[in-house]
């Protein structure tokens, strides 16, 4: 994993740049760690630096793209809600996807954003759970909107 550079962020941008960097090299069997904004842009990522790669290029990931990540996570999260409201079942809590090839997990964080994560077809997924489920909880009461738009603004300017 290509750390982020977090020069000149504010101390919260860089806990939880320090909290996602954590998620990927601690859980074993992660690939790559997203958080996506309500309205679907990608606020941080674990690999920031391929958010333009060509698929050619990498080697895990979906495609290889930190931004293909994030666009199956707002997608998945948006429909998840769509089926929760038709079921009038609540809130969407968490979301998991298993693939032959890896596993796609999906968590709310309590401003609406969403914490994807891709992983290998062979990791714990109670472990990985456990993991989002901490990061969840220590980044959803941070995640203002100023905070948000800092995220945006140092996104964009990686890419």
């Amino acid at each position: 994993m290509t750390a982020p550079s977090t020069f000149g962020l504010s101390t919260e941008a860089r806990n939880l740049h320090w909290l996602l960097s954590n998620l990927v090299e601690e859980v074993p069997g992660v690939h790559s760690v997203t958080v996506v904004s309500s309205d679907g842009l990608m606020l941080l990522s674990s690999d920031p630096g391929l958010a333009t790669a060509k698929p050619a290029e990498t080697k895990t990931g979906p495609k290889g793209s930190s931004a293909d990540l994030a666009t199956i996570v707002s997608g998945i999260g948006s429909l998840t809600v769509g089926a929760a409201k038709l079921m009038d079942g609540g809130g969407v809590k968490q979301t998991m996807v298993a693939m032959d090839e890896g596993s796609v997990f999906v968590m709310s964080i309590s401003d609406g954003s969403l914490l994807g994560v891709h992983a290998t077809p062979d990791c714990d997924m109670s472990v990985v759970a456990y993991h989002m489920a901490l990061f969840v909880g220590r980044a959803g009461h941070v995640l203002t909107p100023e905070l948000r738009s800092e995220l945006r603004k140092s996104m964009e300017s990686a890419q």
